[in-house]
């Protein structure tokens, strides 16, 4: 990263990372579609099981914007 650059949009694989759980499926039982993310390279995706519902676990850039629209929602 360059001297003077802003850590908050470091979006490389040396990035900072963050996750955010998100539902696997609707109230309808259907699954939700994921969507790599081109805004950030360490992005990746994990299926996990957590107090008995299946989520979906997306890691994220912390710089990355959608990751910041993601945790303030």
């Amino acid at each position: 990263m360059a001297e003077g650059s802003d850590p908050q949009q470091d979006v490389t694989y040396r990035a900072p990372v963050g996750s955010v759980d998100l539902k696997a499926f609707d109230e309808d039982g259907n699954s939700y579609e994921i969507r790599a993310c081109h805004d950030c390279l360490p992005w990746y995706a994990e299926v996990v099981v957590v107090a008995g519902e299946v989520l979906i676990r997306e890691w994220h850039a912390v710089g990355c914007p959608q990751f910041q629209e993601l945790i303030r929602d």
